[in-house]
């Protein structure tokens, strides 16, 4: 990122700031991924890599639910048949070539199975492909800072109603004014954030993450994506996202004492759409990269 004096809350006050920045990011579409009370399945997918890992879920569970059948079967034909009523007179064997080679070999092939459907979508996340856009994601105690490295501009994001944004953690009625202003609910406190991750909808998007301090996680549950911010270490992930929306995500790393005030936003868009927000950015984030303001927080930082 650039120095902490360009982004800690200079980038904050720039998009809350540009009016037709502010509207793009928050009108991006309907809320597709975020938690929901006493929700207990999976946010729906927005990603080709999302619908992998949800299958591969599904199908796991059928293979699991079949041995626990097997298992319990099992146990209740050893319960009937080998109860000391019915079968007084134990057998006196130690082995059986026959079962000792099958409880062998068919494990073997369960796990070959597993294997060879579980191996291509770990490949897939892992084999990073080349880019539309590069992000530089970096981790904090305790927020993210962003930076389009291609375009020359980051901004660090602040979840609604922690100090950074005047707020001291609480859900109070000026935060819950402060999310509706900044076109949230107040329901999603905790989640929302200040700025957001504005990208295209169809487009590679890949992402450097790294951490400043301690160890963080990136992740976007609806993306199917999740990414250790490591100090020294730049990690990547990537997604294309399918639909047009708001993600919310959060770190998913024990990194301190305010590790639960460290939400992701991210806004999928219109391709015309992110161009429009990616010229407001640029033009903006140049003003305050050169003005007086800038040299002013500089010096006081």
């Amino acid at each position: 990122m650039r120095t902490k004096s360009l982004t800690t809350g200079l980038m904050a006050a720039f998009f809350a700031a540009t009016g037709a920045v502010s509207a793009l990011a928050q009108d991006a579409g309907e809320l597709l991924g975020a938690p929901h009370p006493k929700g207990v399945d999976f946010q729906e997918p927005a990603t080709e890599l999302a619908r992998d890992l949800q299958w591969l879920d599904g199908m796991l569970n059928w293979v699991i639910g079949a041995i626990v059948l097997f298992v319990v079967l099992l146990i209740a034909v050893v319960i009937v048949r080998f109860n000391r009523r019915t079968n007084p007179t134990p057998s006196t064997f130690t082995h059986n070539t026959p079962i000792e080679v099958a409880w062998t070999i068919v494990p073997i092939l369960v796990l070959v199975v597993i294997g060879a459907y579980s191996l291509p979508v770990l490949f897939k996340q892992q084999e990073i492909p080349e880019g539309d856009i590069y992000i530089k994601v970096t981790g904090y105690q305790w927020y993210w800072g962003y930076e389009y490295v291609d375009e020359g501009f980051g901004f660090d994001s602040y979840m609604i109603g922690q100090p950074a944004t005047g707020g001291n953690y609480t859900r109070t009625p000026e935060i819950e004014q402060a999310l509706v202003d900044a076109g949230y609910t107040a329901d999603q406190f905790l989640l929302a954030t200040d700025t957001q991750v504005v990208v295209p909808i169809g487009k590679t998007i890949v992402m450097g993450v790294t951490g400043a301090d301690v160890i963080h996680s990136w992740t976007i549950p609806a993306f199917g994506v999740k990414q250790d911010a490591v100090p020294g270490r730049v990690a990547e992930l990537w997604f294309k996202a399918e639909k047009t929306g708001t993600f919310f995500g959060q770190c998913s790393e024990l990194c301190g004492k305010d590790h639960a005030y460290m939400p992701i936003t991210v806004k999928v868009v219109s391709e015309a759409d992110y161009a429009i927000w990616l010229a407001s950015a640029k033009e903006e984030y140049a003003a305050l990269d050169t003005g007086p303001q800038t040299i002013k927080l500089a010096s006081a930082d």
